[in-house]
């Protein structure tokens, strides 16, 4: 799986390392999104060419709305138009992200289908419990991103699990989201420029956090206090 953005302007060097790669287009999962000031009907509709043309594919997996700040109108509108290129067979899915509560309700509202996606920031620091919930009741996935927190490892208790389970604290926090999403249905997206540590972030399967430690991590929340990213699923 492979998650860009047009705001993260690199779609075209992802296209160009999928071709370069060798590996069949069915064996890879692209996820894209169309940033906030291109929001509008017409505008989406474009985008959404765009982004085939600079990755190269004819069809993208997953289309995600970036965030809900461009206004009621302009999201409805943007989120039409994803829907709209997936009945041309341009898109496999259509979802959305730094969506809250009030957005989701938007949508239902609208009369229109619910998201597929719902990609938040979601760690310890910042659980999004809201919003899981209502994802959970009406059968979104929720795709937690910064789920390393961008390795701000400095709490004594992400510390402490670290050294109960001889562990480092990144492997940690994977492992939190992964047993954590068992039960509240969420997928983590961990991500590095390190290949070493992008096998390290992967290696986490031979251990298990103890529901003691689990219950330290979970006190950690903090709400929207506790982003390390734009988080703005308050938006309006």
């Amino acid at each position: 799986m492979l998650d860009t953005a047009q705001m993260y302007r690199n779609e075209a060097e992802v296209g160009r390392a999928i071709k370069e790669s060798g590996v069949p287009r069915e064996d890879i999962f692209i996820t894209t999104k169309i940033i906030q000031d291109s929001h509008g009907y017409e505008s989406a509709l474009s985008v959404v060419e765009e982004s085939l043309a600079k990755l190269g594919v004819s069809y993208i997996d997953l289309y995600l709305i970036h965030s809900p700040i461009s206004g009621k109108d302009k999201r409805l509108a943007a989120y039409r138009a994803l829907l709209q290129k997936r009945d041309e067979g341009k898109i496999r899915s259509v979802g959305v992200s730094n969506y809250g509560v009030h957005h989701l309700e938007e949508l239902r509202e609208a009369g229109l289908e619910t998201p597929s996606v719902n990609q938040v920031e979601l760690h310890p620091f910042c659980q999004q419990k809201d919003i899981v919930e209502y994802c959970n009741e009406h059968g979104i996935v929720i795709q937690a991103y910064c789920p390393l927190v961008r390795g701000d490892f400095s709490s004594p208790v992400l510390q402490e699990v670290a050294k109960n389970t001889n562990k480092d604290p990144a492997q940690v926090l994977v492992r939190w989201s992964l047993q954590r999403g068992i039960i509240l249905s969420f997928v983590p997206l961990p991500k590095s420029s390190n290949p070493d540590r992008v096998i390290s972030n992967a290696d986490v399967f031979d251990f298990f956090v103890p529901d003691s430690d689990m219950e330290k991590l979970n006190a950690l929340d903090k709400g929207s206090a506790g982003a390390i990213s734009w988080n703005p699923v308050n938006a309006r």
